[in-house]
């Protein structure tokens, strides 16, 4: 389970790249997206942003050594998509789609934050559950 940080920002990675390229991918499930199924500019820039800046993170959740690195990385990750729950659970024009994209962005932040006790590395305490300790007689 110590890979786990890496295999979720690696499947972030990907996923934002892929948004950056072709913005409709995230757009068409947030309603963002015309009669024709493309998104307007303004919307491919601010998709463009956010892929971007979640290319980066989860980069660094593949790259960064195990430790605060690693840590940081993964933190950056859980309150980025804790600010998409807030922002798209609030904002997306169709309410009715409101819960479903805010529920993934949750589901990925809590994925994410549990993927965090692994991120000091195999072998850490927070890796394999407590460590025993010795009783005193």
């Amino acid at each position: 389970m110590h890979l786990l940080p890496r295999v979720l920002g690696a499947i972030t990675a990907a996923y934002s790249i892929v948004i950056t390229v072709r913005p409709e991918v995230l757009a068409r499930p947030c309603g963002l997206t015309g009669p024709t199924g493309e998104a307007s500019a303004a919307v491919r820039t601010l998709i463009g942003g956010i892929g971007a800046r979640d290319t980066a993170i989860g980069a660094a959740m593949v790259l960064a050594p195990y430790g605060p690195a690693l840590r940081a990385a993964v933190a950056a990750r859980v309150f980025s998509d804790a600010a998409d729950v807030v922002v798209f659970g609030l904002q997306l024009p169709d309410v009715s789609r409101r819960p479903r994209i805010a529920g993934f962005a949750l589901f990925w932040a809590a994925l994410c934050a549990w993927s965090g006790r692994w991120a000091s590395g195999p072998g850490t305490p927070g890796a394999a559950g407590p460590l025993p300790t010795a009783v005193a007689r």
